[in-house]
């Protein structure tokens, strides 16, 4: 039954490891759909054209126990277009947490350690 599964709720993972950081950190970007869509025709399309071709020659497959069992076009299953569109847009959310977050970090870094020489 979970294998069936499996592929979906690593996918429900990431979405729950870096989605919390727009909220989080206010960054903005799934409210910026031009930014988003951006990213994703940049990204997108190479993967599932590389997919489709690799999957064509047979060096690429899926293992169908662990699939829902929907197959989109060019014999690419749904979980995979799916990949193709949340981890591009789970990087730009981490890229951007960790780009606001930093500047926090060093100015920690850079103060002087009272604590430490007393």
């Amino acid at each position: 039954m979970f294998g069936e599964w499996s592929y979906m709720a690593m996918l429900g993972f990431v979405l729950i490891a870096s989605w919390w950081l727009e909220f989080a950190f206010k960054l903005r970007v799934l409210r910026n759909p031009k930014r988003l869509f951006t990213t994703l025709v940049l990204v997108s399309p190479w993967f599932i054209a590389w997919d489709a071709y690799a999957i064509s020659l047979g060096h690429w497959f899926f293992d169908r126990t662990q699939m829902t069992g929907i197959i989109g076009p060019m014999n690419i299953p749904l979980e995979e277009y799916l990949f193709f569109i949340l981890i591009p847009i789970a990087a730009v959310l981490t890229l951007d947490g960790v780009t606001k977050v930093l500047p926090i970090v060093r100015s920690w870094l850079k103060r002087p350690a009272r604590l430490v020489n007393k």
